[in-house]
């Protein structure tokens, strides 16, 4: 009998309790209940961290070894020894339940009669510990290595920023757009992964978007439909927490879509400052995720006396099992709250007009902008007939490319040398910002390293298909940059404006046989790659024509 079905079989057993658990069928994972006397519940617990759990008590023998009869005060202290975040926060809230669970897999790990399993009790000594760490190691190795998340351009087009910018005319199908990415996400062509939030003028902080603590009919807080949305996304992201607070993934999580319509209705740096400022802390490494916090429960200003049942409302207001989900008791840990969900991406709508705000820098560096019209032109003539379609995009899993492999892009040149796909690139970027040198838009490290990972998403394999990408990100990241009168625009030489040299740079850089490069975000219906006009020299030479006849320019239609 394989270990996984011999732990199965003694769970299944063990009749005489309180706490009913069982070993997931596929492995990985226990579910134990609680005893029923306030409405059964069920929880989960990864094996791994079983295991942790496990090695802290054997390293802290002698914390635990007079709390061997059972006490709920006692055991509730003890979790703080446990650096499994996921094990000490079901300790904290779930202690008997947990307590007992672990009891059981150190007398499976033991070979202990299983009818002589006492609820009250837990034998530990370091030789069983040693016993059941050693258990628990075969078990989890035993099990396939779980899927992780990684790129593959050919199937999943990530997209690499969780933040983009949809600018464009009134009536251009902005929001339609995100609403169509939504719907290939279901199976059923629905819409659960998209929230569509429309913008008022009067947001002005981020608990517009985030929510806020009411004392109107009791105190309660006000979750938005937002905050709900992203405690949505993790339920379908969520697998495992290790102690380092990195998330290990369900692979088969979908892209959960936010569309901030009208989102300049607002000043953005304001309500959305929080948003803003934690994009930065994404960090993926070998497929886990982590991320700061964007919510923290555990610090709302509740009364002391009515935390807990707050707590507890606004766990069935997000979704969460009345309080007692083992995901949600996580997020509520003093030390770790509620982060950005790796699944998330937010798009904001984007009108310039009278009525509306414009963009920081600040905002324009953390965000993607695609020029709507330009990215996804109107044609009226296939208006009932369209001949392309748009691909389908996934959220990226990657933030930096540190520690990933890029030494495999490379393609030949016409001299048969092989050319280095990121030596080419950031030799790309030095030479921008040699013409851009001493204005406020030269690119820093932010730009260069998004530049890398929109290389490790896409995955070039050819010089054309880099161009593209160049291509794509000089248009999202560089151009928005870009604005001004003549005399903000003027060359350090002072012969000709910065657009005419970047112009005259990118005209030598951005090349293919046919003079035209592979769209990377539409396709035709037939299933043909769709080429297109290099979008970057156009819209250039755009914004030059724009400032020579009004004076002044941006990238914003």
């Amino acid at each position: 009998m394989s270990l996984h079905q011999n732990l199965s079989s003694y769970l299944a057993s063990i009749t005489q309790t309180g706490f009913a658990s069982s070993l997931s069928t596929n492995g990985w994972y226990i579910t134990f209940q609680n005893s029923g006397k306030r409405g059964l519940k069920a929880f989960t617990l990864s094996l791994e961290s079983f295991l942790a759990a496990s090695s802290d008590i054997k390293n802290k023998i002698a914390q635990f070894t007079p709390h061997q009869s059972y006490n709920e005060d006692n055991w509730r202290e003890l979790a703080s020894n446990f650096n499994d975040l996921a094990a000490r926060s079901i300790l904290e809230v779930q202690t008997k339940p947990t307590f007992c669970t672990l009891s059981k897999l150190i007398s499976w790990a033991n070979n202990d009669i299983s009818s002589s399993i006492n609820d009250e009790r837990i034998n530990i000594t370091p030789e069983r510990l040693d016993k059941t760490i050693q258990l628990l190691t075969e078990l989890i190795s035993s099990y396939p290595a779980p899927k992780k998340i990684l790129l593959s351009s050919s199937t999943s087009n990530q997209i690499y920023k969780p933040f983009i910018l949809l600018a464009g005319i009134s009536g251009t199908g902005k929001s339609r757009f995100v609403r169509e990415q939504a719907r290939m996400q279901s199976n059923v062509g629905d819409l659960s992964y998209l929230e569509q939030i429309a913008v008022r003028p009067d947001w002005h902080e981020p608990s517009d978007l985030l929510g806020y603590v009411s004392r109107i009919g009791g105190e309660h807080y006000v979750a938005t439909p937002f905050l709900k949305f992203i405690a949505k996304a993790w339920r379908d992201a969520f697998v495992s927490v290790d102690a380092n607070g990195f998330y290990t993934l369900n692979p088969e999580a979908k892209t959960h879509w936010v569309c901030l319509d009208e989102m300049n209705l607002a000043p953005v740096e304001q309500y959305f400052a929080d948003y803003l400022s934690l994009i930065e802390t994404r960090q993926w490494r070998d497929g886990q995720y982590r991320c700061d916090a964007i919510f923290k429960p555990f610090e709302l200003p509740f009364t002391k006396d009515n935390k807990e049942a707050a707590l507890n409302h606004l766990a069935e207001e997000l979704g969460f099992a009345n309080g007692d989900d083992a995901l949600w008791q996580h997020f509520c840990s003093k030390e770790v709250g509620m982060p950005i969900p790796p699944n998330l991406i937010v798009a904001g709508t984007v009108n310039m007009d009278e009525t509306t705000h414009g963009f920081s820098r600040k905002v324009i560096d953390r965000a993607l902008t695609i020029d709507f019209g330009v990215f996804f032109p109107n044609d009226f003539s296939a208006f009932l007939d369209p001949k392309t379609t748009n691909k389908k995009i996934n959220f990226s899993s990657y933030s930096d490319v540190e520690g990933v492999d890029l030494s495999t892009l490379k393609y030949a040149a016409a001299d048969g040398t092989d050319v280095h796909m990121v030596d080419a690139s950031i030799a790309l970027m030095t030479e921008i910002n040699a013409v851009v040198k001493g204005t406020p838009f030269e690119l820093a490290y932010r730009a260069l390293n998004e530049m890398l990972v929109a290389l490790a998403c896409y995955t070039p394999t050819d010089e054309a298909t880099l161009h593209a990408v160049w291509d794509d990100f000089l248009m999202g990241k560089l151009l928005p940059r870009l604005e001004g009168d003549a005399e903000k625009l003027r060359s350090v030489d002072d012969t000709k404006s910065l657009l005419t040299q970047l112009s005259a740079l990118l005209a030598t850089r951005l090349h293919s046989g046919a003079g035209q490069r592979l769209d990377l975000l539409r396709e035709n219906k037939d299933g043909r790659p769709l080429l297109i006009e290099y979008r970057s020299l156009a819209k250039l030479k755009w914004m030059q024509e724009r400032l020579v006849r009004d004076s002044f320019t941006s990238f914003w239609p």
